[in-house]
């Protein structure tokens, strides 16, 4: 390093010393900015990463139905639309026996969102999600029950009313990993404990069920309590070949529109299409949130050209002293050029120590598992420093160009 540099860096850090906090909240919009998008960054990446492991958890043989406006397939993203459920589509209990039929499917199971309160150990739980299924989804879920075992349809007749529940259910409403003959009221009835479902990779933004958060309980049983009212939103199901996966998905679209009369208010995806599709929503969300949050870094850059345009007016009698000396316009321009800098780059590596505690509680304390993309932290620290530069560059012109005469009388 050159007597000059060090010699800048040795008085940039001096003056922010002398003045702790100014120094600290002019870094604190880069601070902010830095922060918002190596998190959001990092949200975004994690989310898209098990996505893919839930997708390889459940099969990449698996196709979902899903009612609504379907998604059309393009010749060169594959999806150009994104999966948005609406009230113009449905499906029907007939669905359920047409995709089972259709040649090539090895099994199908439907997936029917039944509303009503849990009751269990005397407490009330509303917002408990409550699904129901049949036995085929044990196969597709490929045995998913840690403890106990899957509902099957011979025991169905003695015994209707049981349920199989997920991983975290477990903790709510028994406060044990394994309550297997527990019981809980529902719709007017007493459901008993079969299963207990192994933890599944989920996140907020999968098109897929949490099972982790679901009770399970007999297609059969919901529609006679619910009188034939429960709402079918999806349709699972898997073909006898995994190599004539794409073939079986079309004969399904096929024998669906039939059923429909011709028309197609349904989409079915593929596992690999269902992931494009959240990943698009996960990339979107990133790109708006970390645009939004980059806004942070240009307050910041401002804040820098402020405080610095303060140091200027403050330090004139140095900044004079200096050049009745001997110092350059240029020298004068890069000590505070360098003042500049330092601060900016301060600011980036302290946002880069708290984004990744904060990645690391995350981890922690919720179920999202955000990946630290080393680019993007790279990317904003070279953003950062190079704003503090652009914005320092206006004190540090203002600092060079005075005369020292005047200078040495604001003393």
């Amino acid at each position: 390093m050159s007597p000059t540099i060090y010699g800048n860096l040795k008085m940039a850090s001096a003056s922010l010393k002398t003045s702790k906090m100014r120094s600290f909240l002019t870094m604190l919009g880069v601070i902010i900015g830095v922060v918002s998008v190596v998190t959001v960054v990092s949200i975004g990446q994690g989310i898209k990463q098990q996505v893919g492991r839930e997708i390889n958890q459940l099969g990449p043989d698996m196709i979902t139905v899903q009612p609504g406006e379907p998604i059309q397939r393009g010749a060169t993203d594959g999806l150009n639309l994104l999966y948005s459920p609406s009230a113009s589509g449905s499906l029907a209990n007939e669905d359920i026996a047409t995709v089972q039929k259709t040649p090539g499917v090895r099994q199908a199971a439907p997936l029917a969102l039944v509303t009503g309160t849990v009751k269990a150990n005397n407490k009330e739980y509303d917002n408990q999600l409550v699904l129901a299924t049949t036995q085929d989804m044990d196969g597709l879920l490929d045995k998913p029950t840690e403890y106990g075992e899957f509902f099957i349809q011979d025991d169905l007749v003695d015994q209707p009313d049981v349920a199989v529940i997920g991983h975290d259910v477990a903790q709510r409403l028994f406060g044990e990993r394994n309550p297997l003959g527990s019981s809980f009221d529902y719709l007017g009835q007493t459901f008993f404990v079969r299963g207990v479902m192994k933890k599944f990779d989920s996140t907020p933004l999968s098109l897929t069920t949490d099972f982790n958060d679901a009770i399970l309980i007999p297609y059969s049983t919901a529609q006679k309590h619910t009188n034939n009212n429960t709402q079918l939103y999806e349709i699972l199901a898997k073909p006898t070949d995994s190599s004539q996966l794409h073939q079986v998905v079309d004969s399904i679209t096929a024998s669906l529109k039939s059923a429909h009369g011709g028309q197609q208010r349904f989409s079915v995806l593929r596992q690999d299409e269902s992931l494009k599709v959240t990943n698009r929503i996960a990339d979107l969300m990133t790109k708006l949130i970390a645009c939004i949050a980059a806004v942070s870094l240009l307050v910041g850059g401002i804040g820098i050209m402020n405080v610095m345009l303060v140091s200027v007016a403050e330090r004139m009698h140095e900044i004079g002293l200096r050049k009745a000396l001997g110092a350059s316009n240029r020298q004068i321009m890069a000590q505070f050029m360098t003042e500049a800098t330092l601060l900016s780059l301060l600011g980036s590596i302290i946002g880069v120590v708290i984004s990744l505690a904060i990645n690391f509680i995350l981890r922690v304390t919720t179920s999202l598992t955000p990946v630290v993309p080393w680019e993007a932290i790279g990317i904003s620290v070279v953003i950062s420093v190079a704003v503090g530069s652009i914005f320092g560059t206006i004190p540090a012109l203002k600092a060079a160009r005075k005369d020292p005469i005047e200078a040495l009388r604001s003393y």
